[in-house]
């Protein structure tokens, strides 16, 4: 199956914690690049987060959110009678360096670090619920890249189909197109000979050469296109150890402008240097639908 690196998943549950509120984003990225935004209070579960999306995804910008809401399900805080004790100890210290300095207010001492302390929660029944939670992201997440993904497939398979019937309708042009520019040759040299250049004789001859051979372009264009389909019909990727499709096209995406590229050079009459042209076009548009395929 191809997957596309474009996706959206929302996923929610309840925890000990409260109600848990899990979104993934994801876009195409040359590599797998992953950004947590996950509330204070959950933030030790980021390594676990990390740990499943790695396993599904192989290349793409996620964006991973975790929100921990709904205040009604959150625990009582309670006054942390220990951290109060060493605060007053270290209040009395700084009374005595600095006597006049005004003593601690209710509100301070609330806001010191440690005072107020939460009941510990059932970590273990909060990291499965959570852990239950990412996997369900991840499948919508999944599914969602798949679903695009075999859009893109047809496109590209579209543009390959396209480029298959440009390669059938150039191929017996090459010998008409060869016999016209031989013509031309031929009226040229004549000219030369009557002239006596025989250096312009060599260049032309050369020239003749490199303008008269293109089956060699045309044999690459239609491997290159081989293989399009058979990675495409191949599929992969969807988590590290899925073969990334995506670079594998965009290579060969590479390989068949080069080729086009060759052919729009060596092209010895109009109609095929239009055809070329038609090539290059359809590849370009091959080469914008796989930046997009993970």
């Amino acid at each position: 199956m191809i997957y596309s690196m474009t996706g959206y998943a929302v996923a929610s549950a309840d925890s000990p914690r409260g109600a848990l509120a899990l979104e993934l984003r994801s876009v195409n990225s040359r590599y797998l690049d992953i950004q947590f935004r996950v509330a204070e209070e959950m933030r030790a579960a980021e390594p676990m987060l990390r740990e499943l999306i790695t396993g599904r995804i192989a290349r793409g910008k996620v964006d991973c959110r975790l929100n921990c809401g709904n205040p009604a399900l959150q625990p009582q805080q309670t006054l942390n009678l220990q951290a109060i004790q060493q605060l007053r100890s270290l209040a009395a210290s700084a009374a005595g360096a600095f006597p006049e300095a005004a003593p601690l207010r209710v509100s301070d001492v609330l806001r010191w670090p440690g005072v107020l302390a939460e009941p510990a929660a059932d970590e273990d029944r909060t990291r499965a619920a959570l852990e239950v939670l990412c996997r369900r992201a991840l499948e919508e997440l999944c599914a969602a890249r798949g679903r695009e993904g075999a859009k893109l497939a047809a496109i590209v398979l579209g543009r390959v189909a396209e480029m298959r019937k440009r390669l059938t309708e150039v191929a017996p042009l090459v010998p008409e197109a060869v016999a016209a520019y031989r013509a031309r040759l031929s009226e040229r040299l004549r000219e030369v000979l009557e002239a006596g250049g025989e250096e312009r004789i060599r260049a032309e001859i050369a020239l003749f050469a490199a303008k008269s051979d293109v089956d060699e372009e045309l044999t690459r264009l239609a491997a290159h296109l081989d293989e399009v389909e058979r990675v495409l019909a191949k599929g992969g990727a969807a988590g590290p150890k899925g073969d990334p499709v995506g670079k594998r096209l965009d290579f060969l995406a590479q390989e068949l402008h080069r080729e086009a590229n060759t052919l729009a050079a060596k092209a010895a009459g109009l109609k095929i240097s239009d055809c070329a042209l038609e090539l290059k076009l359809l590849i370009e548009q091959i080469r914008e639908q796989v930046q997009n395929i993970e």
